[in-house]
């Protein structure tokens, strides 16, 4: 059968590898022939793998270390890592999601990626108001340096929930997608964007507490009257930075089971549609939260 995904002998580098959408990333990655790099707080255990790379994605220079033990060379690569907030604080949160993707592909994937090279980045369904709210998200999109970024949301880290920094990381990223696949368009390198309904993964608690149940996470999967899987969500991954995917880039994909239908049909409240830094809001959300103690964000994701 023709290889007709491409990734035989391909340097593949992917975030949150240990876990969730990551590990199922990297175990086809692997069974596809692909020399993966697995970047994750915690220890890979996928047999194949070329190389586990222990990096906290929220430290920068733990990121700078471990790209000096990555070949200069990099054909895919796959931003999956995320935290949810709801045991993290605003700052390392809004970082691992944001900031270090931001930084990976300014600072190392522009550079060691050629023509032919792919970007896929795992944000959220939380992320797909973006366009929307695009002026909340330009002053931090539009920074170039990972300093740059912690000035502009410093406020925000003081002041909102931790769980709104994943709202509003997963909005910046998707931005930040968008702008940057034109930029990488020039350089035939594509960027495309998985934005994942309610899934089955090691966070799957952290989202079940903020939202109140397992029915109301199910809530949010669209028809599927189900929890999507990890691989549900690798699948489409894999795909957009295969060879078979080579005419698309600038995608949001957003992989949901006709939830976003209902929204757009007005068959379902929209509950997202709501500011991740209007004071106000965080202000009323943080007093909330401190009183309930349990839900967090206006759905569960990931």
């Amino acid at each position: 059968m023709k290889d007709y995904f491409g990734y035989k002998d391909k340097v593949c580098v992917v975030t949150g590898a240990s876990s969730g959408m990551g590990r199922a990333t990297v175990e086809m990655l692997v069974d596809l022939g692909a020399k993966v790099y697995a970047l994750d707080l915690n220890p890979c255990t996928v047999e194949g793998i070329a190389e586990f790379i222990q990096c906290n994605l929220a430290k920068k220079e733990e990121i700078d270390e471990s790209f000096n033990k990555i070949p200069e060379h990099i054909d895919s690569f796959f931003g999956v890592a995320g935290l949810s907030g709801s045991k993290t604080d605003y700052r390392t949160t809004f970082d691992c999601n944001y900031t270090a993707n931001m930084y990976i592909t300014l600072n190392y994937l522009k550079e060691r990626m050629k023509k032919g090279g792919s970007i896929v980045y795992c944000t959220s369904t939380a992320g797909l108001e973006w366009k929307k709210f695009k002026k909340e998200q330009n002053k931090v999109v539009h920074a170039k340096t990972w300093e740059e970024v912690e000035e502009r949301t410093r406020k925000l880290a003081s002041s909102a929930p931790a769980t709104f920094a994943y709202m509003y990381s997963k909005r910046c990223l998707s931005q930040f997608a968008c702008e940057q696949a034109v930029e990488f368009a020039k350089l035939g390198i594509r960027i495309n964007n998985v934005l994942p309904a309610s899934t089955d993964t090691g966070m799957k608690q952290e989202f079940q507490d903020m939202i109140g149940s397992e029915e109301a996470l199910i809530a949010q999967t669209g028809l599927a009257g189900r929890l999507a899987k990890s691989e549900e969500m690798a699948y489409p991954m894999v795909f957009l930075n295969s060879d078979m995917a080579s005419f698309i880039s600038g995608l949001d994909m957003v992989v949901d089971y006709t939830d976003t239908c209902l929204k757009v049909l007005k068959l379902k409240k929209n509950l997202e549609a709501v500011s991740a830094t209007n004071p106000i809001i965080c202000a009323l959300a943080k007093k909330m939260m401190s009183k309930a103690g349990t839900k967090a964000l206006p759905d569960g994701k990931e």
